[in-house]
């Protein structure tokens, strides 16, 4: 009997320990955090006559935007929800690596500066610089199936000039650029992101020497 009473006591502890254990919750898995890469690796050499500067405005883009969040699309279920990665996010929100971006590349041929540095400009040398503005209209990765995917970068851009009347628009463009993902999970899509960044910076600074 006492044998027995003594399993028996084993036993319930045992449950306990484990109904103890059950309770406890799981530890919180850390997020991946990405950006867009270290870009270039070596200093440009800027041209001998380069050109004119610029003012890059700070990006807008909708409150979707406004997080960290890696965000995707099932075009295949519902390709008007769009759905965050539960462990992945950005370094920054994607309107600041999207300006940072654009002011790394189309730094190599021209001076790039802030609105502040632009009033100072102005005040001391009396100079008005150009005003890209730029806004963010779609930043996904975009599933097609479920093997195969797409970074999806949409933007619009216009050039300003600024007058004493106020600005002038000089002009307005479109711009999508899709990349394939290497992979269908949110490193791939990180990837493919910037590669189309990357590609709109390109055609971006295309149409400014235009």
């Amino acid at each position: 009997m006492m044998r027995r009473s003594f399993a028996l006591l084993l036993a319930a502890g045992f449950a306990a320990a484990l109904a103890g254990c059950a309770g406890v919750p799981d530890k919180p898995v850390r997020a991946t955090v990405y950006d867009f890469g270290p870009g270039a690796t070596a200093p440009a050499a800027m041209a001998a006559a380069p050109l004119l500067p610029i003012v890059l405005a700070d990006v807008a883009g909708s409150s979707a935007l406004d997080s960290s969040a890696v965000q995707y699309r099932l075009a295949y279920s519902d390709a008007h929800q769009l759905q965050p990665y539960a462990h992945a996010r950005w370094s920054a929100s994607p309107p600041q690596l999207i300006r940072q971006r654009l002011r790394e590349q189309l730094g190599r041929v021209r001076p790039v500066l802030d609105p502040a540095e632009s009033a100072a400009l102005a005040r001391t040398a009396g100079a008005m610089p150009r005003v890209l503005r730029v806004e963010i209209e779609e930043f996904s990765q975009f599933f097609e199936s479920t093997a195969q995917s797409w970074g999806l970068l949409r933007l619009r851009v216009t050039l300003l000039e600024n007058t004493p009347g106020g600005e002038k628009l000089l002009g307005q463009r479109d711009i999508v650029k899709r990349e394939p993902a290497p992979t269908a999970d949110a490193a791939g899509g990180v990837r493919a992101l910037a590669a189309a960044t990357d590609a709109a910076a390109a055609e971006i600074g295309q149409w400014l020497q235009q």
